[in-house]
């Protein structure tokens, strides 16, 4: 508790021969705005920077294997550059920023509710974007999916409403259950031809949606998956006429969306037809 309540102290360099921030280190240091950790870093004790109110920027060394309990309780971080393990430890509320240096997933609920969040970057160390990871982010505009995810959960990007543009790499193979439903703002997805399934309600309620290109190696479109696009003017499909009839359609997969057309690679369809 070296500094502890130290309420003047603005900011701090931390020497590179630390390797272990103590209990209460810097506790009730409120005018502490932002503190870099070197890589010499490998613990962060219990209730280090706990009661730091106006700590708005952390980065947090890929040397860092153990933090402890309320390590950065109350520090209301709005910019974060730190591995995807210690995001349990970072209180999400007021996060506008975010860059994720390390780690093979993005777990369940990650960044659920976060709404203040517009940018975020995923390394290509990331292999799992879980269920509900991003949902409710209302404010984020654009993400790209690095090209070593196979798989976006349940619910993954569902609501973010503001979301205009989404890259998704061709190593992912499944789209989950509603993991995009409500992102009323995209107005153009490509499905890459690694994916081979689209969940139920996967692009429910996606209402600015146009058009799709959607990948040959599609084998089923969930239940409701573009319900209410009502926008849906084009599906362009990678594969042949007979390829797109083969691919397993639950029961009104395309309730109430647009008056689309697709277009295959030998010919088009009404959407009566497909």
């Amino acid at each position: 508790s070296a500094f502890h309540g130290c309420s003047s102290l603005t900011s701090i360099e931390i020497p590179n021969s630390v390797t272990s921030i103590g209990y209460e280190a810097f506790r009730g240091c409120s005018s502490l705005t932002s503190i870099e950790i070197p890589s010499s870093v490998k613990k962060i004790e219990i209730s280090a920077f706990h009661g730091c109110s106006s700590l708005t920027s952390i980065e947090i060394p890929n040397s860092v294997k153990s933090i402890g309990w309320h390590a950065f309780s109350g520090c209301p971080i709005e910019d974060a550059t730190i591995p995807t393990w210690t995001l349990s430890y970072i209180s999400n509320s007021e996060i506008k920023t975010i860059i994720i240096t390390d780690g093979e997933s993005i777990g369940c609920y990650a960044f659920h509710g976060c709404s203040s969040l517009t940018s975020i970057e995923i390394p290509s160390s990331v292999k799992k974007i879980g269920d509900s990871a991003f949902r409710g982010c209302s404010s984020l505009t654009s993400i790209t999916i690095p090209n070593s995810v196979k798989s976006i959960g349940d619910e993954a990007f569902s609501g973010c409403s503001s979301l205009t543009s989404i890259t998704i790499p061709n190593s992912v193979k499944s789209i989950g259950d509603e993991a995009f439903s409500g992102c009323s703002s995209l107005t153009s997805i490509e499905i890459p031809d690694g994916v081979t399934s689209i969940g139920v309600y996967a692009f429910n309620d996606c209402s600015g949606l146009t058009s799709i290109t959607i990948g040959s190696n599609v084998t089923s479109i969930g239940v409701y998956a573009f319900n209410d696009c009502s926008g849906l003017t084009s599906i362009e499909f990678r594969g042949t006429i007979a390829e797109w009839n083969a691919i397993v359609k639950d029961e009104d997969w395309d309730k109430d969306a647009g008056n689309y057309t697709v277009t295959c690679t030998d010919g088009v369809l009404s959407k009566s037809e497909a």
